[in-house]
């Protein structure tokens, strides 16, 4: 096994930039001579130009040969020196900053990582012995696709278990490398399926779903069909702020009530914006808003960011404000960036009732004929069942921001298959729905409002190629040229007509008491039910 640099390696090493008291001896030689060639030719040059009071005897007829060299030489290595100095003529400045895939990267790990060179199957042998961390495959083989082939065949005879199921060809490994999945191995399949055209805000949209879920989808797509032939959905955004919330501690609670009302005093926050804003030219700081518990103070701020989710672009300005205050408040301690005062990733009442990401809200007035003809139900029984199922069976389970039926499930479908985080489906699924009888009784209103939307058309696995197709599909593809920011705003209100669609299609199913009935005819394996008879 060897570790010797090639010249395949596609990440070159970063350039040495050498003090001179510490330059190769090759170097170090070639300046002595290049200081001995400088001052001998112009010692002989100097006498021949006291000598001559003529022009004539420098034109080119006149030049001697060694005339020609003794210039040659002179003007060489002066050059030379001059470019030594720093001082460049015939070649520009070495980089000084490393390159891009370096920047962040410990400068020793990054030179003490050589090229592999070898077969596949002796690098397998190393990765599995430990004298190659797996980790570090794509820098040293210079090739991401052969990386998770050799970590992939490392890990099945480590585990002895066989990944032939999992596919690792047709993908771009280059796309996801430093962005979005380390270590990998291949990658998961999903089905994306369409529901629509649902009619939202005077637009038709097909709205992409990727699951494993039978019904969800085609019952997504009854839903759509009902409010645009209905007349379609009428959306609005209440807010659009993402969060981030440290935890700093002092001395004294009285100490970190001083800063909680330093912070929350409006005649302060334009300074603070200043200096938030700095983190990027898409955000602004729109507010703060604390929690003190003893001595720990909670800091929420609440940032616009364009049509990107936000979340590193609200943490850098949070780290610009907090270096900020230590100028002032040079007891403060900072505990965490994130004191889950946010809160991401986990239900929490803070978002419930301020919001975080975009908050909407989406309506449809559905016709008293649709909800027969395509829902099969009545008015009065979905009136009913939204009370006791999603207001008062919510409430006696005690739940939080989960007054529906199913918003997690259309929610975490759209959000995989247009490139967004799942995980952040926890508050962006908090949804209160409301059906209520109107034009005497004949037609339902019925709306969603959702104050967590967190969604992006830009960053994390938005990039991605099928990702950004189902992006494309709805129009909502990169940032906003016109109005940054409104790109993601958009795709937040199709989720909630989705959802709406959702809503209305799932509480007619159980309402009719056909729930059970379509899933043993969507949601089961034919090919399961005939290998077990």
């Amino acid at each position: 096994m060897s570790f010797q640099t090639s010249s395949a390696r596609r990440v070159p090493a970063p350039p040495p930039i050498l003090a001179p008291n510490v330059l190769p001896l090759p170097m170090k030689l070639l300046n002595v001579v290049a200081w001995v060639v400088f001052l001998l030719s112009a010692y002989h040059l100097w006498p021949s130009a006291e000598r001559l009071h003529t022009p004539s005897r420098f034109h080119l007829k006149g030049l001697s040969v060694l005339d020609l060299s003794l210039i040659l030489a002179f003007v060489s290595s002066l050059l030379y020196l001059f470019g030594f100095f720093g001082i460049p003529f015939l070649q520009p400045d070495l980089p000084v900053q490393p390159p891009p895939e370096y920047i962040g990267m410990d400068e020793k790990f990054v030179a003490s990582v050589p090229m592999l060179s070898g077969c596949d199957e002796e690098i397998v042998k190393a990765v599995i012995s430990g004298e190659v961390p797996s980790y570090t495959l794509e820098k040293q083989l210079g090739n991401t696709r052969r990386a998770a082939s050799i970590r992939r065949e490392a890990l099945q005879r480590t585990t002895g278990r066989n990944l032939e199921g999992l596919p690792i060809d047709n993908f771009d490994y280059d796309s996801i490398l430093g962005r979005c999945c380390e270590l990998p191995v291949g990658y998961v399949q999903l089905p994306v399926g369409v529901a629509g055209p649902i009619l939202l805000d005077r637009l038709e949209y097909y709205v992409p779903m990727a699951t494993t879920e039978g019904c969800l989808v085609a019952s997504t797509n009854r839903g759509c069909k009902a409010i645009t032939e209905s007349g379609g959905a009428i959306s609005t955004v209440l807010r659009d702020g993402m969060t981030r919330a440290p935890v700093v501690r002092f001395e004294t609670a009285a100490r970190a009530a001083q800063l909680k009302f330093f912070l929350e005093e409006p005649a302060n926050l334009e300074s603070i914006a200043l200096i938030f804003n700095r983190s990027s030219r898409y955000a602004s700081l729109q507010g703060i808003k604390c929690g003190l518990a003893g001595r720990y103070l909670y800091m929420r701020f609440v940032c616009s960011t364009g049509d990107a989710m936000g979340m590193n672009m609200v943490s850098k300005g949070v780290q610009n404000v907090l270096d900020f205050l230590q100028n002032d408040f040079l007891d403060m301690e900072v505990i965490s960036i994130s004191g889950n005062y946010c809160t991401d990733k986990k239900p929490a009442a803070v978002n419930w009732i301020e919001g975080r990401g975009k908050s909407v809200v989406c309506e449809a007035t559905i016709k008293g004929e649709i909800v027969k003809k395509v829902l099969k139900t009545d008015v009065a029984s979905l009136v009913e069942l939204n009370v006791v199922k999603n207001l008062v069976g919510s409430a006696v389970a005690g739940t939080m921001g989960g007054f529906n039926a199913h918003a997690s499930n259309i929610v975490t479908a759209v959000f995989i298959a247009t490139g967004q985080d799942p995980a952040q489906n926890v508050e962006s699924s908090h949804c209160i729905t409301m059906m209520e009888a109107v034009s005497g009784g004949q037609d339902l209103h019925v709306s969603v409002t959702m104050p967590c939307i967190e969604v992006g058309t830009v960053g994390g696995g938005t990039h991605l190629v099928a990702q950004a197709a189902c992006l494309d599909l709805l129009g909502v593809k990169g940032a906003s040229v016109e109005a940054p920011g409104a790109n993601a705003s958009r795709l937040a209100t199709i989720i909630a007509g989705a959802v709406l669609a959702g809503e209305l299609s799932l509480m007619s199913a159980l309402a009719s008491g056909q729930l059970v009935k379509s899933h043993m005819k969507y949601n089961r394996s034919t090919k399961d039910i005939i290998a077990k008879n």
